[in-house]
């Protein structure tokens, strides 16, 4: 428990530390981008929150199948609480994205490819979670959930190659952009040290709200059994 503070404390230090700096990069340090101008600077979030999202929800699918196989409800716990956090990641990233698109595209949403299939994966997340508070007992909601989980996780794959299965509105990759249009070094660098940041503070909810569930569990146990006696 000692062990679990003290690195939930350098997690967070570290990742405000990350962020502040970024922060300063992002609105002092790189120019505004040749077309886009300051509004391209959205995507320091927008990018970052996508990627944490998809890590949340491997994380999620690592857990799921690892309560099947050992029926440890600490792995439950994980898949729950790192599906919460990715979930919110999610929302991040797609609200941020269509703050970017009204000044770009000239609309608040398109059914792109991108963003719809990145709608139908945050839907089926969200599913699983309202699934958890609709049933009591522990061990049938840990595996009715981490078969859901199982299943809803290539969504993620869909959406992570759908720039490059269908060629829409959603602008292509821009980590390996063919032909130019990928980020100036210096640009990238805040980036990547941003989604470092965003991944980092992912991990400290992470752990915050598994304490959480593995503590309702618990308050859970105790009033069954009270219920018993």
């Amino acid at each position: 428990m000692i062990m679990r503070e003290k690195l939930l404390y350098l997690l967070s230090l570290v990742a405000g530390v990350l962020i502040v700096w970024n922060l300063y990069g992002i609105f002092v340090t790189v120019p505004d981008e040749k077309l886009q101008g300051a509004v391209y600077r959205i995507m320091f979030f927008h990018i970052p929150a996508a990627v944490t999202a998809g890590v949340a929800c491997g994380f999620a699918l690592a857990g799921s199948v690892l309560y099947l196989v050992t029926r440890n409800l600490t792995y439950d716990a994980l898949a729950a609480s790192v599906t919460e956090v990715g979930v919110t990641f999610g929302f991040v990233n797609l609200i941020t994205g269509m703050i970017w698109a009204r000044p770009i595209w000239g609309v608040w949403w398109a059914w792109d490819a991108r963003l719809t299939s990145m709608l139908i994966s945050l839907l089926a997340y969200t599913g699983y979670l309202m699934l958890r508070t609709a049933i009591d007992d522990p061990t049938t909601r840990a595996r009715i959930c981490a078969v859901m989980s199982i299943f809803t996780f290539p969504g993620v794959i869909i959406t992570w190659k759908s720039i490059e299965w269908w060629r829409t509105q959603h602008p292509g990759p821009v980590f390996q952009a063919r032909g130019g249009g990928g980020f100036a070094p210096e640009m990238l660098q805040i980036l990547m040290l941003n989604m470092l940041a965003l991944i980092l503070f992912a991990t400290v909810l992470t752990i915050i709200r598994l304490r959480q569930v593995e503590t309702q569990r618990e308050l859970e146990g105790l009033r069954r059994e009270a219920h018993a006696i």
